[in-house]
This record gives C-alpha cells, structure tokens and sequence, in this order.
C-alpha cells in the first residue's frame, strides 16, 4: 500500500489535474474545498483506501486536516500528473469518529 502513497506524492509534485466530478463536489456551498487543501492531502494525508482495480486505474482514498476539517481525497496517479477523482468533508453519520472507516 505504501508503494501508491508514493506514486501519488511524486505525481502530485509534477501537476494536479481536477476531474469534472471532483470540481462539482469541491464547488457545493456547504463544502468549498480549496484545490489548495486538496494539494495539501495529496501531498501529507493519510492512506485510508486502496483501489487496485478501479476503472480509472489504480486509485486510492487519502485523508487530511489541511485546515481543520476533515477532508477525504480519491486520486489516481498517472506518469505526468495526479488526478483527483472527488474530493470531500466526510460526513460523521457515514464515518468512524476519527474519519478513517465507513461505517454506513
């Protein structure tokens, strides 16, 4: 697992390329996450998930407290760049207290 947090580093450092999806979800009112936190988790936050057979590629779920808040990132790292798939503040209902496990 530790192999993807890498790759997600490394690619995070050449270039950031938001999805469609994840521009809508950052872009909510009640959310307004910054591509800034977002680079934030990228580069710092916390490997929670591991999508080895996504569709989009190998993919991952990462966690960080860029400003505070929770806030959980799915990306997927290519040669050139990193592509962030969506991007939000989890919900306490759907998570263990501390973020890290879906428990709904």
């Amino acid at each position: 697992m530790a192999e993807i947090v890498e790759e997600v580093r490394r690619a995070a450092r050449k270039r950031i390329l938001f999805l469609p999806h994840a521009v809508k979800q950052m872009s909510r009112p009640h959310r307004l996450i910054r591509a800034a936190e977002v680079h934030r988790v990228a580069l710092d936050g916390e490997l929670i998930g591991d999508y080895l057979d996504d569709p989009r590629g190998h993919s991952c779920l990462l966690m960080g407290v860029p400003d505070g808040r929770p806030v959980h990132v799915v990306c997927s790292p290519k040669a050139d760049y990193l592509a962030i798939i969506t991007a939000y503040v989890p919900d306490s209902g759907q998570w263990s207290a501390d973020f890290r496990r879906r428990v709904t």
